[in-house]
C-alpha cells in the first residue's frame, strides 16, 4: 500500500493572516444558527404529520410546502400553500394539528419550538418577521374560511387566483402554478374536474389565458376582483 505524506513548511504570511482578528459575528446570527437547521426536501416529502410532537416551526427558504388535514371520511382539506418566506407549523398544543409536505423540492429552516422565546428577544430583526409572518397567515386562514363556506366555484377560483398573483406573478403577471389541480382543488372545496372547467370559463371569457396547464396569464385582473368582491 502506497501512503503519500505531506509535509507542509510554516508560510509567515500565513501565520500573519492566521492572527488577525477575523470579523465578528452578531450575538443574533450566532443566536438564530445554533437553534435552527436547513432542511431539504423533493416533491411529496412529508416534513411533519398530524399527531406528531409539534418539537419545532418551520420557515420556508425556497419552493412550496402544503399543510393539509385527512377528514374521517377519507377526504383531504389542504389548509394553506406556504411559499418563500411563509412561517408554519406553529402549534399552541403538544402536537401538529395538520400534517405538511413538500409540493415539489423545498428548503425550510426548521427553529426549536423551545427556543422561541429566547430567538426573538435576542433578534429584533426574526421577531419582526416572525410577528408579520403570523398576521399573514391569520389573515390568509380568515380569507380561506369565508372562501370555503360562502363563494361559489368560480369566485374561489378567482380568489386563489388573485392570493397567488399577489405572492408569486413574474414581472409578465404570470403564474407558474407549483401545485397540482388535484391540490387546488383540495384547497378551495371543489372537485378537479370543477377547478378545470372553472379556469376554462374564465379563458373563454378572456379573463385568464392558458399557455400551459399550470402557467396562468391574468389578462383581467379587475374581472378577478369583481368575482372575488
Amino acid at each position: 500500500m502506497h501512503t503519500t505524506v505531506t509535509i507542509n513548511t510554516p508560510n509567515p504570511a500565513a501565520a500573519i493572516i492566521a492572527r488577525a482578528p477575523q470579523p465578528a459575528r452578531s450575538t443574533a446570527d450566532t443566536s438564530t444558527q445554533a437553534i435552527s437547521s436547513i432542511r431539504s426536501y423533493t416533491k411529496d416529502d412529508e416534513i411533519f404529520s398530524e399527531g406528531d410532537r409539534a418539537a419545532y416551526f418551520y420557515k420556508v427558504v425556497s419552493g412550496v410546502v402544503r399543510t393539509s388535514k385527512l377528514l374521517s371520511d377519507g377526504r383531504r382539506q389542504i389548509d394553506a400553500f406556504h411559499l418563500a418566506g411563509d412561517i408554519f407549523g406553529i402549534e399552541t398544543g403538544d402536537e401538529y394539528r395538520f400534517s405538511a409536505e413538500a409540493v415539489g423540492d423545498a428548503v425550510v429552516m426548521a427553529y426549536r419550538r423551545c427556543s422561541l422565546e429566547t430567538l426573538a428577544a435576542s433578534d429584533s430583526q426574526f421577531a419582526q418577521q416572525f410577528v408579520k409572518g403570523m398576521m399573514r397567515s391569520l389573515e390568509r386562514a380568515q380569507d380561506h374560511m369565508l372562501l370555503l363556506g360562502r363563494k361559489t366555484a368560480l369566485e374561489k377560483i378567482a380568489s386563489f387566483l388573485l392570493d397567488m398573483a399577489d405572492r408569486a406573478s413574474d414581472s409578465e403577471g404570470a403564474i407558474d402554478l407549483p401545485m397540482s389541480r388535484a391540490d387546488i382543488a383540495d384547497h378551495l372545496g371543489l372537485t378537479i374536474e370543477t377547478v378545470s372547467r372553472s379556469l376554462t370559463q374564465l379563458e373563454r371569457e378572456a379573463v385568464i389565458k392558458l399557455p400551459a396547464t399550470r402557467r396562468i396569464v391574468l389578462n383581467n385582473k379587475a374581472a378577478l376582483r369583481r368575482l372575488n368582491a
